[in-house]
């Protein structure tokens, strides 16, 4: 079944067919938008790089640009970079009309952040509260 992946040179799966701007697969061959990196970047520039993805219309690649932030970063901020992920993951979902599904990874992410900001584990210069509630927004705005 793993024999139909796309993988790299050391046999770590690895997708190479092109996407839309929302993350569904296009036929190969197609042009889709240009992938993100699968390294993971230090947090700031995370930042940074998943807030221009989702102002660009593009909130399945936020999501991963954060999902290898939280695979390459410390536990105990896992609850952070997950909330956030899945915050994107639910702004797909609305883009793509599944209202339900928006709902609920919103949800989800805004649980998670919510247990991380009752901790001291760092924000870098977010405001939790702040971020759910404009998810919370887009959602209802989205078509």
């Amino acid at each position: 079944m793993t024999g139909d992946r796309d993988r790299d040179a050391s046999q770590r799966p690895r997708q190479t067919r092109p996407r839309d701007a929302l993350g569904r697969p296009l036929p190969y061959g197609s042009v889709g938008v240009e992938p993100v990196s699968e390294e993971p970047l230090p947090p700031a520039q995370t930042l940074v790089t998943a807030r221009g993805l989702v102002e660009a219309g593009r909130p399945f690649a936020a999501h991963e640009v954060l999902e290898a932030r939280w695979k390459a970063g410390p536990t105990e901020e896992r609850n952070l970079w997950q909330g956030l992920a899945q915050i994107c993951v639910g702004l797909t979902h609305a883009a793509r009309g599944n209202s339900v599904g928006a709902l609920r990874l919103i949800e989800r992410g805004a649980a998670r952040l919510a247990d991380y900001g009752s901790g001291s584990g760092p924000t870098y210069g977010l405001d939790l509260q702040a971020v759910v509630n404009c998810a919370r927004d887009r959602m209802r705005t989205a078509p």
